[in-house]
């Protein structure tokens, strides 16, 4: 495994990177946390290790990560199935769309059609490398069920 990632975005060019880093990141449905009282979303998911992509490993592997964002007013999604817990997302990526200043919009999109919006005060997010993913071999499949791990807790 490369050196582990800890990235922050306070604006639009920032949220691009950590996009690009999450960019087919594997979701679980219960690892998406809203957490209202705290004004956070956190998401646990497991993205492509990209640094060995890029150095041309055959088999690149993949890394637990903890995607969070802060001063979030609202969380909706849609295409979601909240009831099927283990059902497996793939992330395509992450927008932002300004709104009254210095708040706006993020939105999570993802492969089977489903999206996460979220009303930010600001933008504040946070992408964390936790470590290799023992478990998301490259056989695995977004379609496949696979027991949901338990979601990493953020840090304050």
């Amino acid at each position: 495994m490369t050196g582990q990632l800890k990235l922050i975005a306070f604006d639009a060019d920032d949220l691009a990177v950590i996009s690009a880093h999450v960019q087919d990141a594997r979701v679980h449905v219960a690892d998406i946390i809203w957490r209202q009282a705290d004004k956070r979303l956190v998401i646990g998911l497991s993205r492509p290790d990209w640094d060995q992509t890029l150095a041309g490993h055959d088999a690149p592997g993949r890394l637990v990560s903890a995607l969070r964002f802060d001063r979030v007013l609202a969380c909706k999604s849609r295409q979601i199935d909240h009831s099927q817990p283990d059902q497996v997302l793939e992330l395509i990526g992450i927008d932002f769309y300004p709104g009254e200043a210095p708040g706006g919009a993020a939105l999570l999109m993802f492969k089977q059609g489903g999206a996460v919006r979220l009303d930010l005060e600001c933008l504040e997010c946070s992408l964390t490398d936790l470590g290799a993913d023992a478990l998301g071999g490259e056989a695995e499949q977004a379609d496949d069920p696979v027991p949901s791990r338990a979601p990493p807790q953020p840090r304050s």
